[in-house]
C-alpha cells in the first residue's frame, strides 16, 4: 500500500499517481494531519470554508 500525500494547492489526499486528480497539481507533501471526507460540496460549510467543490478526501492541516 502506498502512502497518502495531499495536493499542496487543494488540499485532496490521493494514493496513486503523480498529479493531482482534482487541479492537476505536481506539487504535493506526504506530511499532512487529519482530514475530512466531503460528499456535497454545495451543502457543506466546511467545503465552502476551504474552497472545495470536488468530493472527496481532504487535509486539514499540511506541513513541510
Amino acid at each position: 500500500m502506498k502512502q497518502p500525500k495531499a495536493c499542496r494547492q487543494c488540499r485532496k489526499v490521493f494514493e496513486e499517481g503523480d498529479k493531482c486528480p482534482v487541479c492537476g497539481s505536481t506539487t504535493f507533501t506526504t506530511f499532512w494531519r487529519g482530514y475530512v471526507y466531503i460528499f456535497k460540496p454545495e451543502h457543506s460549510e466546511i467545503s465552502k470554508k476551504m474552497g472545495i467543490e470536488t468530493p472527496g478526501k481532504y487535509a486539514l492541516r499540511l506541513s513541510r
